[in-house]
């Protein structure tokens, strides 16, 4: 009986192609597995193809709800933003998709897992780590590292090998962007956005949204409630969270918004430029600020923004899978607790302007705010308050002073 290896299959040329060189290669029976994180229509067809090119067997594993309940919520309670800019989309998706590679590679009885990214970018890690953490005992391929035995460097090079193995899909040659799409987003790199100079082609390159210009000359009211930081409706409908997300994108989509252009540091040390749609999720991260910055106190929210980052930073290098992860999200878990309200704003050409934010647990007064204040709240006590805030200033202005006399003498 042969051994088994576990594929991470997506179905495009790239896992098309790995499949009949696992076997020549390693003599594996090859076990598909295509994990389902909201990426729409690109399933289609792949039980027919995965056989059409020699696999065993395959799976597709529905793992939307997973994802946005136990990775993206966890992120979003995080406000985690890598380098202010990425929202995490693909970084999210690959300790969920692993995980559920190594409990498929445990039923059965797998000895190997394979993925088909490349020794360049950020998923080879992602997925790696969280290999090693899960599973220490099973061993990973990566194709695209092993260039002893994997020769194909180019498109042409893996359609040619799938022909000559007599698999003959419809896959072009012809160049396009590179993309990577779930719930939360739509990735794209290659083709002009490999030149920072470049402008990007947004007619030809955005799938989730339109440009900002082509939005609707009239805004959009949006109204969602949160419970302990977590989203639970829009516009008064209740829905669980990945259909938040769809509603969302449907919606963020058509007024342009969430779409960013970064030059951003992989994890392996080069910079890389892309364009990231995340429409839905862009909306929710704004959402939530904005109740949050009426229900937490100042010095949580300094504390959280910090963690945030390196929450972010931890998601980004793959590092799902460590108690550093469990601990930072532990204090967000606490720092959610009355992150509970409503809000409401306008989505307009790109835009997410506020319209009115309510929580019973706002720490916003505005008997305090105002400039008529009452008991709690007296002018005369900036006094004393000033003198000592101002103290350590105060006494090196003096000490300066000193010096300078001293030294005219």
């Amino acid at each position: 009986m042969k051994d088994k290896v576990v594929l991470a299959y997506s179905g495009g040329l790239d896992t098309t192609a790995i499949i009949p060189w696992l076997k020549e290669t390693f003599d594996y029976d090859v076990v598909c597995c295509c994990i389902d994180c909201g990426q729409g229509n690109e399933l289609d067809g792949l039980e027919e193809r995965a056989r059409l090119s020699g696999a065993a067997k395959l799976y597709i594993e529905d793992l939307v709800d997973d994802f946005a309940d136990n990775y993206i919520v966890p992120c979003l309670k995080a406000d985690a933003v890598y380098e202010d800019k990425y929202l995490l989309g693909t970084s999210m998706a690959r300790p969920a998709i692993a995980k559920r590679l190594v409990e498929i590679a445990r039923k059965e009885g797998a000895v190997a897992i394979c993925h088909g990214a490349t020794g360049k970018g950020n998923d080879q890690i992602r997925f790696e780590l969280s290999i090693k953490a899960l599973a220490p005992d099973i061993k990973v391929i990566a194709p695209w590292r092993m260039t002893d035995v994997w020769t194909m460097q180019s498109r042409e090079d893996e359609i040619e090998y799938c022909r000559k193995h007599g698999i003959d899909l419809p896959f072009a040659a012809d160049s396009s962007y590179s993309r990577d799409r779930n719930l939360w987003h739509i990735s794209h790199e290659g083709l002009e956005l490999e030149d920072p100079a470049n402008e990007p082609n947004y007619e030809h390159l955005l799938v989730l949204s339109v440009p900002p210009e082509k939005a609707p000359d009239e805004g959009e009211y949006v109204t969602m409630t949160f419970e302990k930081g977590v989203p639970t409706s829009v516009n008064g409908e209740k829905m669980k969270v990945s259909d938040i997300i769809r509603k969302l994108n449907e919606l963020g989509g058509r007024h342009g918004i969430g779409i960013i252009d970064i030059v951003e540091n992989r994890v392996v040390g080069m910079k890389s430029r892309g364009v990231y749609e995340t429409p839905g999720g862009t909306i929710l991260v704004e959402a939530h600020k904005q109740l949050e910055e009426l229900v937490l106190d100042r010095a949580t929210m300094e504390t959280k923004k910090d963690l945030g980052n390196k929450f972010a930073q931890i998601v980004y290098e793959g590092k799902w899978f460590t108690p550093l992860r469990e601990a930072i999200q532990a204090f967000m878990d606490v720092t959610q607790e009355y992150v509970t309200g409503e809000v409401k704003f306008k989505l307009y050409k790109g835009n997410i302007i506020k319209a009115g934010t309510t929580s019973d647990y706002s720490l916003y007064s505005e008997s305090l705010a105002s400039f008529t204040t009452g008991d709690l709240y007296d002018h005369h006590d900036a006094d004393g308050f000033i003198t000592l805030f101002g103290l350590p200033l105060k006494v090196r202005a003096m000490k300066m002073q000193e010096l300078a006399k001293k030294n005219e003498k």
